[in-house]
């Protein structure tokens, strides 16, 4: 991947479709319970989508080279297990669980009416997407630094942007 070229799923608006999961747990106190997993349907849909544009990436970039398939399949699996934590497992953990105890605790301490505790949880939680977004990111560049990408790493060679 060139300097300059545009990575589709991470330098476009089409990245936000990786936050979907996130949309939907903070709304899961409004809507029905499939409609929440609709959205972790579309952010898996993202992450395959991605995994995939990855694994073509490689295969173009190492035609010639007798190793290609393992090539391809680090980069598609680096990318697969990346986008999964960082985009899908631990945000909408994060964001599933500070919904429901801000939705306890406005229950607990508020005599707001239901409704307005709702709506108040998913302020709360899609206040909190812009805010998870970057820890997240960088703490699973950390774990995957220190556990996984040391099994396929190449000495002197930067794990990939993300």
């Amino acid at each position: 991947m060139g300097a300059l070229e545009r990575d589709t799923y991470r330098d476009t608006w089409v990245r936000y479709l990786g936050y979907a999961n996130e949309v939907g747990e903070s709304f899961r106190p409004l809507v029905p319970v499939p409609v929440v997993w609709a959205s972790y349907g579309v952010a898996t849909a993202y992450v395959t989508a991605d995994t995939i544009d990855k694994g073509r990436k490689a295969a173009t970039a190492h035609a010639q080279d007798p190793a290609q398939a393992m090539r391809v399949a680090v980069a598609m699996g680096d990318t697969f297990v990346w986008q999964s934590l960082a985009s899908v497992a631990i945000p909408g953990f994060t964001i599933n669980r500070l919904c429901a105890a801000s939705l306890a605790l406005l229950g607990a301490v508020t005599r707001w009416p239901p409704a307005v505790r709702r709506w108040t949880t998913t302020a709360v939680g899609l206040a909190a997407i812009p805010l998870i977004i970057t820890p997240i990111d960088r703490t699973v560049d950390f774990l995957m630094d220190s556990t996984l990408r040391k099994l396929y790493k190449a000495p002197g060679e930067p794990p990939a942007p993300h």
